[in-house]
């Protein structure tokens, strides 16, 4: 299909929850704080926000009630407009990312941590050591996939950059959980929480425009 011929379609449309979850998340990471007395952001992870017994847990999911089910459906509807579109690689980083958010999604809500930080409960052995483990996995091996069928063609090379600049954010908050002092931890944590919120929303953007507006098969 030539780009002047292409029209937006009501799937197209759907990209824009992608941005709708990350503002959502925004809030919600921004403003459930005012709730935690004593809460640092810059020491203490995300998930401290929404764990059982935290104090901001209902204004947290009040803000981010949008967060979840927009970034579903937006990633869902990527991966239904990709069918028998753009590189077979991308197509399966995609569809692996699609699958990083289902269980982020299910996984983080059966088994929220049970209170702030970690406690060994079985909620938070599953949340840390189940849940989060396949979340890391998942979100390396779709970006990575995307890299390489984004750089082997030139038309999705901003998308390859995306994917890049996310897998970056995500190990620089990995390497930095670990490497710098505990007063930081948030800072470093938030690198690779919001590294995925903001790809969601991008491949949320690219479905908006269409992927350029034509089918790519090869490869």
């Amino acid at each position: 299909m030539e780009n002047h011929e292409w029209k937006r379609t009501r799937i197209n449309y759907m990209g824009l929850l992608g941005i709708v979850s990350l503002i959502s998340y925004t809030i919600a990471v921004l403003f459930s704080p005012l709730d935690y007395p004593g809460y640092n952001w810059m020491s203490q992870a995300v998930s401290d926000l929404s764990a059982v017994n935290s104090p901001s847990l209902q204004k947290w999911q009040k803000l981010s009630a949008l967060y979840g089910v927009c970034g579903l459906v937006s990633i869902m509807m990527v991966c239904v407009y990709i069918r028998g579109k753009i590189n077979k690689t991308i197509r399966h980083g995609i569809y692996a990312f699609a699958l990083m958010n289902w269980i982020s999604s299910v996984g983080y809500t059966l088994f929220p941590l049970s209170e702030s930080g970690y406690a060994g409960t079985f909620n938070d052995i599953m949340h840390v050591y189940v849940v989060t483990v396949l979340i890391v996995v998942l979100s390396i091996a779709s970006l990575v996939l995307i890299m390489i069928g984004g750089y082997s063609n030139k038309k999705y090379t901003s998308l390859a950059v995306w994917a890049t600049t996310a897998l970056t954010f995500m190990f620089a908050g990995a390497v930095g959980a670990g490497a710098v002092p505990h007063a930081y931890f948030g800072i470093v944590e938030r690198c690779s929480v919001f590294s995925a919120v903001v790809f969601n929303a991008v491949l949320g953007i690219y479905l908006y425009l269409g992927f350029w507006h034509e089918s790519d098969k090869k490869g």
